[in-house]
């Protein structure tokens, strides 16, 4: 029995290590990886391509977590909001975090085998490159929120080369979109701990923009769904798109009223609130697919 509990013990701090108790990082990662993979297939992804995807952010959301984590491991107990996190309170050591990681990436790369091609092979070698490499740029990059948004995008150019076999210009606009959405979410994150990142010398967006944070925040939200609106016209979607759109702008206002005073916990509500604005675009997404008229 004692065995046991230790061992329960352990598993817990590794499922926290991975953040799976808190799944809002997997949400805002999947929602643009989702609304690729539908284009992608014109609106009739097979099932098992979803759920490749799906388990794959999972799994490359979860890595993420260790690897920042790992490399924060002496930032992270100076922050309040950090400092109980397993690394930054040594009950997990960097080895086994270390190995953990290694063991979600090679989980994740089992995961695409029967989808892979030469080009998605070496986009699954950046996307891994990337999200190693995130927790290293607050150090030095003014905008480690953009650097994030490639991150977490970067499952939309890879379902594009999964389902066609081929990288459009579509697959990068949304990239750039989803970009600029990480850009607005994850600015109202930092703004959460600005005073703690000014102590240790952590570089973020809401340092950056300073004085301007919330008009940078609320321009971030209008160029993602300027982009989004382009990437529809392109693909002659209609009104249940525009409808999705419509909606996600309506979240994205909500969003300021939240975060105009810079409430810690009114930015973090804010911050959350992302996922029924990803939520709306994908529903739009599929709503066009589905209401659309057969190709004679």
């Amino acid at each position: 029995m004692p065995s046991f509990v230790l061992i329960k013990e352990r598993l817990d701090r590794y499922e926290k290590l991975m953040r799976l108790d808190k799944p809002i990082g997997i949400l805002l990662l999947l929602w643009p990886t989702l609304w690729a993979v539908w284009i992608a297939a014109d609106g009739r992804p097979h099932w098992l391509v979803v759920w490749i995807f799906v388990l794959g952010t999972v799994l490359m959301r979860s890595a993420g977590c260790v690897i920042n984590d790992y490399a924060d491991r002496d930032f992270d107990p100076h922050v309040e909001r950090t400092r109980l996190r397993p690394l930054a309170a040594r009950t997990v050591t960097p080895r086994e975090a270390f190995i953990l990681c290694g063991f979600l990436v090679l989980c994740a790369f089992l995961l695409i085998l029967p989808l892979l091609t030469p080009l998605l092979f070496g986009l699954a070698v950046v996307a891994v490159f990337l999200a190693a490499s995130y927790p290293f740029t607050k150090r030095f990059f003014a905008l480690p929120q953009a650097y994030l948004g490639v991150a977490f995008g970067f499952g939309m150019p890879m379902a594009f080369a999964a389902i066609r076999g081929e990288i459009p210009l579509i697959a990068w606009l949304l990239l750039v979109a989803n970009i600029c959405w990480a850009l607005a979410y994850d600015t109202e994150y930092a703004l959460v701990d600005r005073d703690d990142d000014i102590r240790i010398g952590i570089k973020t967006s809401a340092l950056t923009f300073g004085r301007f944070d919330i008009a940078a925040i609320m321009f971030c939200y209008a160029a993602t769904l300027a982009l989004l609106g382009w990437v529809g016209r392109q693909l002659g979607f209609g009104w249940p798109f525009a409808l999705g759109l419509a909606t996600a702008a309506g979240i994205a206002g909500y969003h300021y009223t939240l975060i105009k005073d810079r409430d810690r916990m009114r930015c973090f509500k804010a911050f959350l609130h992302n996922n029924w604005f990803g939520a709306a675009v994908f529903a739009g997404i599929v709503a066009d697919y589905l209401l659309r008229s057969p190709k004679v």
